[in-house]
């Protein structure tokens, strides 16, 4: 399959590039007009990749008009990190550019259209809620990325093959060095740990393997409408931070204790997030397969054979 591929430069564009690469599908890599894709360098020479302005809706439909992609997998985002605060780039790219695309989805006749959606569209809930439950964003990032969600969902009711894997906390190699597993591998070479909110903070995590392996299934299934729109892709597990920390000690080898409330609360921090994946596995076959200590120590694996990672990870040495 000829696959097109947005946010390929960013963490999980990236993973899934390779996968798509290694599992023989001719990549079509989108970055940002000029990014750095340092996460590309070590494939650079075996994918297409082609930079756009995603605030640029006519080049986007003339791109996709060119090259012709049987599977497009939306996943840039804006906003989705905390120092990403302009309001027009979350429209932009999260509402505008997903219209454009799934209007150049139709008009190419793509076998399938996937939208990286996000957990943050449901907003702070007591439970794990499942795709049907009313959104309750709270944040303009949530709000734009809902928005996209319900684009895609029209999409796929008037006929488009398209879908919306609403993801929860994705992690693994290639992250932002700014996130916390990033963090918590790094300090580990140092046997400490990095700063910490509260305890009591909760997230699903997803290994970046699995997620992408979800995605993957989302285009080969491909089908349009009904519930199949909109799906979770997280564990179905809550793990605290206390309980990621003591992970990380363990798998990581770590000997300092935790210090925690070293760092501030965000908006967003909550002691109740997990998922509800059992329309994926209904509808996909799919399940998270990769245990959160067995993805610290492949990740931390990752960064060890990449030396020429180190300094960009804040490492001096592993």
């Amino acid at each position: 399959m000829r696959a097109l591929v947005t946010g390929a430069a960013g963490f999980l564009g990236a993973n899934l590039v390779r996968h798509l690469h290694v599992a023989g599908h001719e990549v079509i890599a989108l970055t940002r007009s000029g990014a750095t894709a340092w996460r590309l360098e070590e494939i650079a020479t075996e994918v297409r990749t082609i930079e756009l302005d995603l605030s640029d809706t006519t080049a986007i439909e003339r791109v996709v008009a060119t090259t012709e992609p049987q599977w497009i997998f939306h996943l840039a985002a804006h906003g989705a990190y905390s120092w990403q605060t302009d309001l027009e780039q979350m429209i932009a790219v999260n509402i505008a550019a997903t219209a454009a695309l799934l209007t150049a989805a139709r008009d190419t006749g793509a076998q399938a259209f996937v939208n990286a959606g996000s957990s943050s569209e449901y907003g702070l809930k007591t439970h794990a809620p499942r795709e049907e439950e009313r959104l309750e964003p709270n944040s303009h990032y949530a709000v734009t990325k809902a928005a996209g969600s319900h684009l895609t969902a029209l999409a796929a009711a008037e006929g488009l093959p398209a879908v919306t894997l609403r993801l929860y906390s994705i992690y693994g190699p290639w992250e932002d060095p700014g996130r916390l597993v990033p963090a918590l591998v790094r300090e580990a070479t140092r046997g400490g740990l990095p700063p910490l909110v509260g305890p009591q903070t909760a997230r699903d995590f997803v290994y970046v393997d699995d997620c992408c392996d979800a995605l993957l299934r989302a285009a080969q299934r491909g089908a349009p409408g009904g519930p199949s729109a909109t799906l979770n892709v997280g564990s179905g597990k809550q793990t605290r931070l206390a309980e990621l920390v003591e992970l990380a000690r363990r798998s990581l080898s770590v000997t300092a204790l935790p210090d925690w409330g070293t760092m501030d609360q965000r908006d967003w921090d909550t002691n109740v997030w997990v998922s509800d994946p059992h329309a994926a596995y209904e509808y996909l076959g799919w399940k998270a397969s990769t245990g959160l200590g067995n993805g610290l120590t492949r990740t931390a694996a990752w960064l060890q054979a990449r030396p020429q990672l180190w300094e960009r990870y804040g490492v001096s040495g592993i």
